[in-house]
């Protein structure tokens, strides 16, 4: 008769957390079927439903959040045990973990006034991050929120807001829409989209609302996480949602978006275990000084900035 593994558990977690079981699937790199057996194993196990399916996604039952619970407690231990039983050197290299970003060259010079040894992993998507964090895979991270991000279990980390980030948009120098100062997102309704792919937009949900509140559903044409590849589309006559920092050129502008409809939080976070364990401070003020030096790039970013201090008030 089968028994209940880690793996059994770090299913029901990851389903949780994801909200879906095919989200989860892809982060574990299992395919879903066979996902979806793990969980009929653990069903099998525990003598019951673990979650409620519906077209928006899986919700864990009354036994569901029980298994959960423990789930989370038993590989919270189990990852506190291997840490305990590994000789750590505080002295060692320091691991930076970040999504793609424009100041990532100067958030790894920052942090090498704190360890000279800094070695950086950048992956597309926030959660895939978060996963390294929580594996003690990387001691830094920087990365935004996500989908499931609430429903994390990060013990053992000091986590801060570096900023909220309000979205611009990007769409070709050649586009009628490109001389005004600032866009309804309505008005984008009729053009195509390019998105990284599915699994790596974090705040897809948020995104999808927006748009359905602008009265439309975006076409989602083109997908890459390849920031050259996307520029691109974009100047060719496709249009994308940007980072405030973004820069105009090679074809291309970034506008304001009317009533800055879509906001993004930013979060730094630094593992109490790490090189720089009781230094998260001067953690915090090392992406605070790389994010600084960006602000310039969109001048109708810098002016939002200056209006809006309530984005930001660690900065202040």
């Amino acid at each position: 008769m089968p028994e209940l593994e880690l793996r059994h558990l770090r299913a029901v977690r990851t389903i949780a957390e994801e909200g879906s079981v095919t989200r989860a699937a892809t982060r574990l790199g299992l395919t879903q079927p066979a996902l979806s057996a793990q969980l009929r194993t653990v069903e099998r196990l525990v003598g019951g439903q673990l979650f409620d399916r519906s077209r928006n996604g899986c919700e864990p039952t009354d036994l569901g959040r029980r298994v959960l619970g423990t789930a989370r407690l038993v590989l919270d231990e189990m990852a506190q045990l291997i840490s305990t039983t590994k000789e750590t050197d505080r002295r060692g290299p320091l691991f930076l973990g970040c999504i793609p970003i424009l100041y990532f060259a100067k958030i790894v010079e920052n942090l090498r006034q704190l360890n000279a040894d800094v070695r950086a992993e950048v992956r597309p998507s926030s959660s895939e991050i978060v996963d390294m964090l929580e594996a003690g895979q990387v001691h830094v991270a920087l990365f935004e929120f996500f989908d499931g991000m609430h429903a994390r279990d990060l013990a053992g980390i000091e986590l801060r807001k570096l900023v909220t980030e309000p979205a611009f948009v990007a769409l070709a120098e050649t586009d009628p829409l490109a001389d005004q100062e600032e866009i309804d997102l309505a008005q984008l309704a009729g053009h195509d989209w390019v998105t990284p792919p599915k699994q790596h937009i974090g705040s897809r949900t948020q995104m999808f609302q927006v748009c359905a509140d602008a009265g439309f559903v975006p076409r989602l044409t083109h997908h890459t996480g390849e920031a050259s590849m996307a520029r691109g589309l974009v100047a060719g006559g496709c249009v994308s949602f940007a980072a405030a920092p973004s820069r105009t050129g090679e074809g291309i502008v970034i506008r304001r978006l009317r009533g800055m409809p879509l906001m993004t939080d930013i979060f730094v976070a630094t593992r109490r275990d790490s090189p720089v364990a009781g230094r998260a401070h001067e953690v915090f003020a090392c992406a605070a000084d790389a994010y600084r030096s960006v602000l310039d790039r969109n001048p109708e970013y810098r002016k939002w900035w200056d209006a809006h201090p309530e984005a930001h008030p660690e900065f202040n």
